[in-house]
């Protein structure tokens, strides 16, 4: 086996800790301020990330690709942290990185840029991405992107990837009830939407940043613009959701007591 070529689909989202106000913009819904909002690498992309890398290290002659659509601007912010947890060469698109995107929209611009990498061999393809999303989590996107790529395996909610000598791999699927799917495939191409996995986050590295940036910088000047939008989507309203609290103070009251008003508070 000759190793793997390991296709991470991650982008920017908003920092979570950030105050997220939806507006209404001359192109459709979008947040208020959102270019001067700091962003993070999307959280399930950093898994399927960290998990290529993992992988890349047990399979030699493997190599690592982050394929990532947002603004040139906010993605050379992002590459400066990013670009130290772990080796990969940048492919980036250059367009809108809102969640009111269309998926199908976003799906067509991640394989097409898939498809031009130079050198990139199918029948070592492995494509990784999040099963959800920070902000466009409509959950269909990677297995858009799986068939735009005339890939036939699929598979969504990875928290497991073994690989066997001879190139197969099993894969662990989350389902319902807290179970898993254990599957067997016999080798590359293949599209993983992973979960959480059960690796940490990578510590940054000075050594590994600087080799990353010195292909981010002129794969960030020649990123070509994507046109994506809201599409044929249209939405009738967008707002925070409202918060309720009502509170009562009481005393000498039975924990029964209290669990039935719970109750008949929430039926209400």
């Amino acid at each position: 086996m000759n190793g793997f070529h390991i296709v991470v689909c991650g982008s920017l989202v908003p920092d979570p800790l950030q105050t997220l106000e939806p507006v209404t913009t001359p192109q459709g819904p979008g947040l208020k301020n959102e270019t001067m909002l700091p962003s993070v690498l999307d959280p399930w992309s950093a898994h399927a990330l960290y998990e290529a890398d993992h992988l890349a290290k047990q399979v030699a002659g493997s190599k690592v690709y982050l394929v990532s659509l947002g603004p040139k601007a906010k993605l050379q912010q992002l590459m400066m942290t990013v670009a130290q947890k772990v080796p990969f060469e940048l492919v980036a698109i250059d367009g809108s990185a809102s969640g009111f995107t269309d998926a199908h929209l976003v799906a067509a611009a991640l394989a097409e840029a898939i498809t031009a990498i130079p050198g990139l061999d199918k029948s070592r393809l492995l494509v990784f991405g999040g099963c959800a999303s920070a902000s466009r989590d409509a959950g269909v996107t990677m297995q858009l992107v799986c068939e735009r790529l005339g890939i036939r395996d699929f598979f969504s909610g990875v928290d497991e990837l073994k690989v066997a000598p001879d190139g197969s791999f099993s894969v662990l699927e989350r389902v319902e009830g807290g179970q898993y799917l254990a599957s067997t495939c016999q080798g590359a191409p293949a599209v993983l939407a992973w979960a959480t996995g059960n690796l940490p986050e990578p510590r940054n590295n000075p050594q590994v940043g600087m080799a990353n940036m010195r292909g981010v910088m002129p794969a960030l000047m020649k990123a070509k613009p994507a046109a994506v939008g809201v599409g044929a989507l249209s939405y009738a309203k967008t707002e925070i959701p409202a918060q309720k609290r009502a509170t009562r103070v009481v005393k000498d009251v039975g924990a029964d007591e209290i669990a039935r008003e719970i109750v008949a508070w929430i039926k209400g």
